[in-house]
């Protein structure tokens, strides 16, 4: 576990580098990851060699597949699940997800600043151990009630980007950080498999970015990627997409409506 700090790609500041994850700005909404923390790498060349390498051998990229067991370079989970103590247990939110809640409507074409994406696969399904791999994530989804797994396949408008949003339900927040915990690649226990859409750059190799949240018992991911796999010039450009692909997410405070402690951030 490091602080990634970006001193030597392309864009970095000419003042002795700069973090890889800087402070959060002060803006309504979303915000960025924290903590600073870059997870499973002991430098980020390191990590980044082993994901070209990855690419080369295992494809990627228009045209390529995506390899099978596929993890993110970069991994930021957030456990605080602030706001959501409502619906920590399912016993308060007992309705399964559907595919129309969380990616019908808006979410099927999500825009924020210079980006744009559009919704191009959704797959929902009962069965966690199908869309996932590794025992022991598959253990602890099976122990911790995983009742559905949601993945959408994203790609923006103009095909230099690709995202996935991925809900995990559970049946409590502590199961959501015991999968979060997992998802960390350095404890090999697995991880869900990217939904890839006929016709979107194939998504999972090379580098790619990934964060976790936690409301309450929904494990919330989103991962993206430069099509291909190509090196951003730095993770902020990472995390101004995830944001993107995370919004989504919204779905979760209607949940927390219904279940009678929604409060708005």
């Amino acid at each position: 576990m490091i602080e990634a700090r970006d001193s030597g790609s392309p864009g970095a500041a000419p003042e002795g580098g700069r973090d890889f994850w800087p402070a959060d700005r002060p803006e309504t909404g979303r915000k960025r990851p924290n903590p600073k923390i870059l997870y499973g790498g002991a430098a980020l060349v390191a990590v980044v060699v082993a994901a070209v390498a990855a690419m080369v051998l295992l494809g990627g990229g228009d045209g390529g597949s995506a390899p099978k067991n596929v993890l993110p370079t970069a991994y930021t989970p957030d456990f605080s699940g602030e706001g959501f103590t409502r619906i920590a247990s399912r016993d308060a939110d007992k309705r399964p997800v559907t595919e129309a809640e969380a990616l019908g409507g808006d979410a099927k074409s999500l825009t924020s600043g210079k980006y744009t994406f559009t919704l191009a696969a959704s797959n929902l399904t009962g069965d966690c151990k199908s869309v996932t791999w590794g025992a022991r994530l598959q253990g602890d989804l099976a122990k911790y009630g995983c009742s559905q797994v949601l993945r959408g396949a994203y790609v923006s408008s103009d095909k230099k980007y690709v995202g996935q949003f991925i809900v995990v339900n559970l049946a409590s927040e502590e199961g959501v950080k015991q999968v979060q915990r997992d998802l960390d690649k350095a404890t090999g226990a697995g991880w869900v498999r990217p939904l890839n859409a006929p016709g979107v750059p194939a998504f999972g190799a090379g580098f790619s970015a990934a964060y976790a949240k936690t409301y309450g018992h929904y494990a919330v991911i989103t991962w993206v990627e430069r099509a291909g796999g190509v090196q951003p010039a730095s993770l902020n450009e990472m995390i101004d997409v995830s944001l993107v692909i995370e919004k989504p997410a919204d779905f979760v405070w209607g949940r927390l409506d219904l279940a009678g402690g929604g409060q708005r951030r």
